[in-house]
């Protein structure tokens, strides 16, 4: 099966499926997707995606970052498409002006965990969409790095994923790294890109933004249920839906 799906203009489009949990089940391919904004479809991609199936979108971008860039594009194929808007970073910041100086993975936990605290009425609704949605799902936000890595994290932890797996799913965005830059430099050709993380998304990351969820939560279980205020029956339709036994 594949995990990364080839698109033109995408580039960190991947299925969650095939990922095994801690009792030997696995997640279900062709079920659930991650991806970099959908807004850049078009062409022979458009075509690739309605091949997909996808029932439901969830758009993890901020309304000012769809109203600048566009959602999905609205064409006879998508027209029965479920969209939502779930903006779940609450604070603003500009990856492009990180200071050099400061320690990039360190940084970027910490405005994961900002994302976590803040965001935990859209969160819940996220998780509550993924279980009740009937066909494929694909959920995003700009890059597919950050606000999608965080979303893809938590899932993995409610369906029993390892953190080992947890963790190389999150660092696969690197194999997008270049072309991430590429795409910034070409839609800012007047500025420096300051900071030599820019499009990186190492491991290390995912790694402490779980310990410091753990060590506040007690588990991933602890912070769905507890600050985001997921209802127990909602993971069990998670895992319902998207693990299945081999």
């Amino acid at each position: 099966m594949r995990r990364h799906i080839t698109f033109d203009r995408l580039h960190n489009f991947r299925d969650l499926g095939g990922y095994r949990t801690t009792d030997g089940a696995i997640l279900r391919w062709n079920t659930l997707y991650r991806s970099d904004s959908l807004a850049k479809l078009d062409g022979e991609d458009l075509k690739r995606f309605h091949e997909l199936g996808v029932a439901t979108v969830i758009d993890l971008r901020y309304p000012w970052e769809i109203a600048a860039k566009g959602r999905l594009p609205e064409t006879p194929e998508t027209s029965g498409i479920a969209w939502h808007n779930l903006s779940i970073e609450h604070r603003p910041y500009d990856q492009a002006e990180i200071d050099p100086d400061v320690d990039p993975w360190r940084y970027l936990a910490d405005r994961f965990a900002e994302v976590a605290e803040d965001g935990a009425v859209e969160l819940r609704t996220a998780l509550e969409v993924v279980a009740a949605a009937e066909g494929p799902l694909v959920f995003h936000c700009a890059s597919g790095k950050d606000r999608t890595g965080l979303l893809a994290g938590v899932l993995l932890g409610l369906l029993d994923v390892s953190d080992e797996q947890i963790l190389d799913d999150f660092a696969l965005t690197e194999l997008a790294t270049e072309r991430l830059i590429a795409d910034w430099r070409a839609a800012h050709p007047g500025r420096t890109l300051r900071w030599p993380g820019y499009g990186r998304a190492p491991a290390e990351i995912m790694r402490l933004f779980l310990a410091d969820l753990r060590e506040r939560y007690g588990s991933v279980y602890g912070y769905a249920t507890g600050h985001v205020g997921v209802d127990p029956s909602v993971i069990g339709a998670l895992r319902a839906r998207l693990v299945e036994v081999p």
